[in-house]
């Protein structure tokens, strides 16, 4: 979900921007618009599973909920979109579930919001689901060319936006070859051993086992950030197996954890050390204004654009080189970097894989939880 500062002045600029601001091609789904005053400026963009919507009593329910959302968007009109794979207004399964889901829909909204206008688009064209005129709307609809040639589009592209196939490309991460990710196994033992070391001998030499996990992660960063500052060609990671096996290991400690989440957040300073390196205690202060400034409308901050590319980009090789069905902490940081930049869509599936591997991973939990309550990241819920 997010919000967006771009008008649209007619249908078709609304259906070629929505691809863009999910980051994927929807299919069987419903997409609900928030249209904010004073101008119909697009504002939450929601999807849920076409056929939930249609269902006889899950749908109301689920309508109801995204109608709710909407008005706490500060909605004063919606717009539903259905991707159906064939044209509704034909007799059939299709016609049946999008008639539906229009009408659970438009039901929950009709106090609230007024009429909602509903259109629908198939792999093959688009139209409005209330229109019989064959001139207007033909059968199968417009052609979807329509919508690659609209100013909305050609700004999408020109700011460099682009749009996956489907929804589980957005969390795809290709696993490393194999001889990477065997180098990168054999670093993480031995840290892993080191920590165990450390945890045995307590006091300095378990908070500077910490403090070298946090190093290696704010290595690994600025070696991103030089190379996309010179241009460099980032499509394979040029982080070693020495930095990438230390994070992953040093990841799974709670506190390096928290001291990574925490170097996410601009104007920390040198925050992440003294956490791992003091008592539990005595950064806490800090530390919860960190988690404050991205999800406290009072006090939010958007994530900066460089940096979280460089945070992704590393976490992203922590999780293409690492033990495969034991990366919870890079997943779930990698979750919460998509949801703080309003991507919930990746949000969601970075934490189902997050929690199919450990079910009982506490931050994915609660950041699960925040999913599916539809809570925005504080910088969407600054006031205007």
């Amino acid at each position: 979900m997010d919000t967006t500062t771009i008008r649209v002045s007619e249908p078709r600029e609304m259906l070629a921007y929505l691809p863009h601001q999910l980051g994927f091609r929807p299919s069987h789904s419903a997409v609900a618009v928030s249209l904010r005053p004073p101008r119909g400026r697009i504002g939450l963009v929601a999807r849920v599973d076409l056929p939930d919507l249609a269902d006889v009593e899950r749908g109301p329910q689920l309508a109801r909920g995204l109608v709710s959302h909407l008005v706490a968007d500060r909605a004063s009109g919606a717009v539903l979109v259905l991707y159906t794979q064939d044209d509704p207004r034909d007799p059939g399964p299709t016609r049946t579930v999008a008639r539906a889901a229009a009408e659970h829909f438009r039901e929950a909204a009709h106090t609230l919001l007024g009429e909602v206008v509903v259109w629908v688009v198939t792999p093959h064209g688009y139209l409005a689901l209330d229109c019989d005129d064959r001139e207007c709307c033909p059968r199968g609809g417009r052609p979807l060319r329509d919508l690659e040639s609209t100013a909305v589009g050609a700004h999408m592209v020109l700011a460099g936006s682009s749009v996956a196939d489907c929804r589980e490309d957005l969390a795809r991460i290709r696993p490393a070859p194999g001889n990477a990710r065997r180098s990168v196994s054999r670093v993480a033992v031995r840290w892993r051993a080191r920590a165990d070391e450390a945890q045995r001998d307590g006091g300095d030499a378990l908070r500077a086992w910490r403090e070298q996990s946090v190093t290696a992660w704010r290595a690994a960063v600025e070696v991103e950030l030089a190379s996309s500052a010179t241009g460099a060609a980032v499509a394979s990671a040029p982080l070693g197996p020495s930095a990438l096996g230390k994070i992953e290991a040093g990841l799974e400690d709670r506190r390096v954890r928290d001291g990574v989440l925490v170097t996410l957040v601009p104007g920390t300073r040198d925050l992440a050390e003294r956490s791992v390196r003091d008592d539990a205690t005595a950064a806490s202060s800090e530390m919860a204004d960190a988690v404050g400034a991205i999800i406290d409308p009072r006090c939010a901050v958007e994530p900066p654009v460089a940096e979280t590319a460089a945070h992704v980009r590393v976490l992203e090789s922590v999780v293409a080189h690492g033990r495969r069905g034991a990366q919870p902490p890079a997943l779930t940081l990698l979750a919460l970097l998509a949801w703080w930049q309003g991507d919930g869509a990746r949000a969601r599936l970075l934490l189902e894989r997050a929690l199919a591997e450990d079910p009982a991973y506490t931050l994915a939990q609660l950041l699960d939880a925040t999913l599916a309550a539809a809570v925005p990241p504080g910088w969407i819920s600054r006031p205007l």
